[in-house]
């Protein structure tokens, strides 16, 4: 299997195992829900839990791959709120948390660009 047919399986495993974290270990997500949201922070979690598992079977098979990557793209944009609210409210912790914190904010991007590459690969073939 050459590289780029297991990069979309890759980014389908990585939002399939973040998808199920949601669900099993859902209480650090709620944490990340910024206030402004309406709802609960657990309705958030599990509904970005069911999008990340949505979009992880879409780029599993080829006919969708090309949709679910661009939904991936938008997707990984749209949660850099809740890693902003992470960094911000992790700001007074030791030192590894908060540096953690702030390095999720720079992945979004590979994160995004990962995906508009998956599109693009995939918009020949599908």
């Amino acid at each position: 299997m050459s590289r780029s047919d297991r990069s979309p399986l890759l980014l389908a495993g990585l939002l399939a195992t973040a998808g199920v974290a949601h669900f099993a270990r859902p209480r650090p997500f709620d944490t990340t829900v910024p206030r402004s949201l309406p709802g609960t922070p657990r309705t958030w979690t599990y509904a970005s839990g069911v999008a990340e598992l949505g979009l992880a079977a879409g780029l599993a098979l080829p006919r969708t791959r090309r949709a679910a990557a661009l939904g991936a793209a938008a997707f990984f944009a749209g949660v850099f709120p809740a890693n902003v609210k992470m960094a911000w409210d992790w700001r007074h912790r030791p030192a590894p948390l908060r540096a953690a914190a702030l390095g999720r904010l720079p992945v979004q991007v590979p994160l995004v660009l990962w995906a508009r590459a998956v599109a693009q690969g995939s918009g020949e073939r599908a």
